[in-house]
């Protein structure tokens, strides 16, 4: 296959100076991409620090050939969502592509954590995933040509003890994406989420010494082909470790059906409610919603048939 490049793309990437989102800088930029590396360079708990890891990596990108631009805005609010779009738009004209990488950690239990630390990592990930693709969407829809990749974990997925705002806030990003996909659609802007596990300053206080390789670079080819023009995956999730690459998707099994349910009654069907019939799975993508409510109605219709038919 010949080499996949981005030759006149524009990507803007959260986070971009550390991390995962370093490791999404250089390999775009390496393949022609003119990157905006964002990242304002302070500590996992949102101190300043006199790092400059933006302007490092622009340096490097540069020296080796690329052409990159820092941005030191923060995700957190949306002024800072729109400077850092902006920057895109100032530097080079256009935003092809949204990687959102930035991220920041206050554990704590449910029983624990304090408001303050809640809304610190609530404005960092979830509200600064809002803020920037809200300020790039209209662009991406306007010219006809998007790529979006929101960073979700598998603690989203499944959660996780004692980060609770963390895992919050990367299962939100599954509705964020997921609207993008559907209202993109049309015009090719295409929007999903990478699942990665990767060590990292994220690592930070978790025992990591029998962990296998997992490096970030190995996460950044799933992620730079989700940004490429191939790319047909829209509303999708992929998940990144140590090598390993597979899709994730939501799924219910075809339950049961009923006119009318007394209490007793869902007690006495409870093992059909949460195991009976075939896995059903809606794609986001064109109107998962709209499928699940047709799905739903054909067994109200049908008297249940649907989902006798599918009772394991």
């Amino acid at each position: 296959m010949a080499q996949l490049r981005f030759d006149g793309r524009v990507a803007v990437i959260t986070g971009g100076g550390r991390g995962l989102g370093r490791a999404h800088a250089s390999l775009l930029a390496s393949r022609g991409c003119k990157v905006v590396v964002n990242d304002p360079g302070v500590s996992m708990a949102g101190d300043a620090t006199a790092e400059g890891p933006a302007e490092s990596l622009v340096a490097e990108i540069r020296a080796a050939g690329g052409e990159a631009v820092a941005s030191l805005d923060s995700v957190a609010t949306p002024e800072g969502g729109k400077a850092i779009i902006d920057t895109a738009l100032d530097a080079f004209g256009r935003i092809d592509i949204l990687i959102h990488s930035a991220g920041n950690v206050r554990r704590g239990s449910l029983s624990t954590l304090s408001y303050e630390d809640f809304s610190a990592v609530l404005d960092v990930h979830l509200k600064g995933a809002y803020n920037v693709v809200r300020e790039a969407f209209p662009h991406m829809m306007a010219q006809e040509y998007g790529r979006i990749v929101l960073t979700s974990s598998i603690n989203g997925l499944y959660g996780k003890a004692d980060n609770v705002t963390y895992s919050l806030c990367k299962a939100a990003f599954m509705g964020l994406s997921n609207t993008a996909a559907i209202e993109g659609q049309h015009v090719n802007v295409r929007s999903n989420l990478i699942v990665p596990a990767a060590v990292t300053r994220m690592s930070e206080g978790i025992d990591t010494s029998r962990f296998p390789p997992m490096e970030p670079e190995m996460v950044a080819p799933m992620v730079a082909y989700l940004c490429h023009d191939q790319c047909r995956a829209t509303g999708e999730m992929y998940i990144g470790m140590g090598g390993r690459l597979a899709r994730a998707w939501v799924a219910e099994n075809a339950g049961v059906y009923r006119p009318e349910w007394s209490l007793e009654a869902v007690a006495e069907q409870i093992d059909a409610i949460r195991e009976g019939g075939d896995l059903l799975a809606f794609p986001p993508v064109p109107d998962g919603q709209l499928d699940h409510l047709r799905h739903g109605f054909a067994m109200i219709s049908e008297g249940g048939k649907v989902a006798q038919s599918a009772d394991r």
